[in-house]
């Protein structure tokens, strides 16, 4: 049957920034298609939430208090892991993100910063989880990237070049990789989540201008980016690597609403 192929049952995966947004749908997902999930995340009583969301889908689940920017955080993430499951099949390197700000008041610190969140703390975990991997027969990294990988914007500097950075991270990674572990990334656009509530909550009208710009007549939601990281992650894009899937609702321009000034 094709739709056994987009099980995951009896595997691990370890999700990123699953307390929440995106990192929680990709959680629940594969949830439902039978693995177990190993959610980390900064705020352990929303992990907790997720953790008791996926244990009523009848699989196991933990939640790990973990800081992506830190190594020894991330290197426990895996020990834990391991001495929880045994195997690791499965890594979304979900967790990043940086404010926009104006490249003339961006500080090299910040743009430095922004690289360490969004692309060191993805390779990190991804050299640390693929000899488990190879151990277990092959697994899959999905990276979560951006539209602002490749669309412009100002004030989109640090935050566009790193997710540039990641997507092409993610080609050379599949190609030294490959066949044993897959490596993909999405570009997602513009998607309902906290990272982007600071926009939606502060005028009905921002929201209206981004689903005026965005072809398919609405923002994303978490649940679309978690079908395509189930599809990447599971045996059904078996024969997909070094690839970079747009999920953006058709935008080939950027829909971001509010102009930040150039300082010139």
């Amino acid at each position: 049957m094709i739709l056994d192929r987009f099980r995951l049952q009896d595997k691990v995966a370890i999700v990123t920034g699953g307390s929440a947004g995106i990192g929680r749908g990709a959680a629940l997902a594969f949830a439902e298609a039978g693995a177990n999930v190993v959610c980390a995340a900064r705020t352990q009583d929303r992990l907790d939430s997720v953790v008791a969301e996926i244990r009523k889908l009848g699989t196991r689940a933990v939640g790990i208090s973990c800081d992506a920017n830190e190594a020894a955080d991330l290197k426990k993430l895996v020990q834990r892991t391991l001495d929880e499951f045994g195997r690791i099949d499965v890594v979304v390197n979900n967790a990043g993100g940086t404010p926009p700000t104006s490249a003339l008041d961006l500080e090299v610190s910040d743009f430095e910063a922004a690289f360490h969140f969004n692309v060191s703390s993805a390779f990190l975990l991804t050299r640390l989880t693929v000899p488990h991997m190879v151990k277990t027969g092959g697994g899959s990294v999905v990276n979560i990237s951006s539209a602002l990988s490749h669309m412009v914007e100002p004030g989109f500097v640090a935050y566009g070049t790193a997710k540039a950075a990641l997507s092409h991270m993610t080609r050379l990674l599949a190609y030294e990789f490959a066949p044993h572990v897959r490596v993909n990334a999405l570009a997602v656009g513009a998607t309902v989540t906290d990272a982007l509530s600071f926009v939606l909550n502060a005028s009905d009208d921002l929201k209206q201008q981004m689903v005026a710009l965005t072809p398919m007549g609405r923002l994303g939601t978490p649940e679309d980016i978690a079908c395509a990281i189930l599809y990447l992650a599971s045996p059904a894009s078996s024969w997909v690597t070094g690839k970079i899937f747009e999920i953006d609702g058709g935008t080939v321009a950027s829909n971001w609403p509010i102009k930040m000034p150039s300082g010139l």
